[in-house]
């Protein structure tokens, strides 16, 4: 038997260009996908009240490292380098895959409370074949939508960064791929998190690439973040390596040159940018209207939640600030009238349709286009930070936080009503806690013995 569910009454922004906004519209959906967006519809459906709701597609977060959510807030202050040192070769030697699992679970769940339906999990956290499994258990049992991007063990800062010799073991992400990827239809998909050009050499990154295409999935690298990998040039060595392609994410672009840029939009690369953390870390300016001027359709990410927040609506307002405050300080030293701002609905649709573009998902999600999978969300414009509502695009990009999202649907599954989470979440708390506990210790440990060494 069909299950219907109709939204009737909100505020409609489909994200679809073809259907508009529908103020007020209606959105039915017919068991896991959306079935009609129209301004009235009639169905014999569960009814949805949307009055003074708004109503829009998830989020779609195109790089977080998920796994660092038992560790959330454990470097405030942390620039780009004091990262590496504070997270990278000081947490994740020590993580087991308990404590992913944990982290993954707890993260997935963050993810959807906030109104994001769809994540990429840049997991670079292999430190056993055991530790895959439990990321992707973690996603699994939270009912998100996500693709997997398995990357490398991180046991040691020294072995993993810089001329870096150590491959992603391929008979593993194989075993991954078979065992829990056979289809590329599900909730779940899979991809390749490598860290490519001056960061591993040649030979790693050529095999990696080759397993990723070997395998048909995707790829998805840091690039030109701090003025070190600046200068590394990248995208113009995986150009000599004749590595770029339609199949590759890039991530950050701070410090990309003009040249990269056309090589990225030539190859019809696809682009992530992280803008608090680029901002506050030090990665560089988020590049969003940047790669707009070379027709690429920039997505944004979290990337990690030891230093940032982990919503949507602090990126978008993040890129949004910084790109004009650039831009409108460029016309002031001219002396004219700013020109080339982005545009509150430009970021609605970075955070959403982009997004989906990027993860290689836009067939499924992105924007509520019948026929796509419901993956949506209701925004409680009722709540006092947003009422009264006079541009629904601005209460949600620029008004809007966690708290007024009041429902989360993805495949047609509600995962958030009324406000409140379906989900075991008291467990999903304990768990990270535990983590958390057992991590500080552990690291404690390690630190008495190297000192009582030393």
């Amino acid at each position: 038997m069909t299950n219907r569910i109709l939204f009737r009454g909100g505020h409609v922004l489909t994200m679809d260009r073809a259907l508009g906004d529908l103020s007020p519209g209606d959105v039915l959906i017919e068991d896991d996908k959306i079935a009609a967006v129209e301004h009235t519809i009639e169905a014999d459906a569960e009814i949805v009240d949307c009055t003074g709701k708004i109503v829009i597609p998830g989020f779609v977060d195109t790089h977080r490292h998920t796994w660092e959510a038992a560790i959330r807030g454990c470097a405030p202050n942390a620039t780009l380098d004091d990262y590496f040192v504070e997270v990278l070769d000081t947490f994740a030697p020590v993580y087991t895959p308990d404590d992913v699992y944990a982290s993954n679970l707890a993260g997935s769940l963050e993810c959807l409370n906030a109104g994001i339906t769809t994540l990429v999990d840049w997991s670079h956290i292999n430190n056993t074949p055991d530790h895959p499994d439990a990321a992707i258990r973690g996603l699994q049992e939270t009912g998100i939508r996500a693709q997997y991007a398995y990357g490398s063990a991180n046991t040691s800062l020294a072995d993993y960064w810089f001329e870096s010799k150590i491959r992603i073991p391929g008979d593993d992400v194989k075993r991954v791929r078979e065992t829990y990827f056979s289809s590329d239809d599900g909730l779940l998909t899979m991809g390749l998190a490598t860290r490519g050009t001056g960061f591993c050499i040649d030979d790693v990154v050529l095999s990696e690439w080759q397993l990723a295409r070997e395998l048909g999935i995707p790829v998805t690298v840091h690039v030109a973040m701090g003025r070190l990998a600046g200068r590394f040039a990248m995208v113009e060595a995986l150009n000599r390596l004749n590595l770029l392609g339609p199949d590759v994410t890039y991530i950050h672009c701070c410090y990309f040159s003009d040249a990269e840029w056309q090589l990225v939009a030539d190859s019809g690369g696809k682009i992530s940018i992280a803008p608090q953390v680029e901002m506050q870390m030090g990665h560089g300016w988020p590049p969003v209207a940047k790669a707009m001027s070379y027709g690429l359709r920039p997505s944004l990410s979290i990337d990690v939640v030891t230093t940032v927040p982990g919503d949507m609506f602090t990126q978008i307002r993040s890129a949004f600030g910084t790109d004009r405050g650039r831009n409108n300080a460029v016309w002031w030293e001219r002396n004219e009238p700013a020109e080339g701002n982005l545009t509150a609905r430009q970021m609605l649709e970075i955070a959403t349709l982009n997004g989906a573009h990027v993860a290689g998902l836009e067939d499924r999600t992105g924007s509520l286009t019948p026929g796509k999978q419901a993956d949506i969300v209701v925004i409680d414009a009722t709540a006092i930070n947003l009422a009264p509502v006079h541009d629904p695009v601005c209460a949600v990009t620029l008004g809007a936080d966690v708290s007024n999202v009041e429902d989360v649907l993805v495949a047609g599954v509600f995962r958030k009503r009324g406000g409140k989470m379906l989900a075991d979440i008291g467990r999903a708390r304990d768990l990270v806690n535990q983590s958390r506990d057992r991590l500080l210790s552990e690291v404690e440990r390690r630190k008495a013995a190297a000192a009582a060494e030393a």
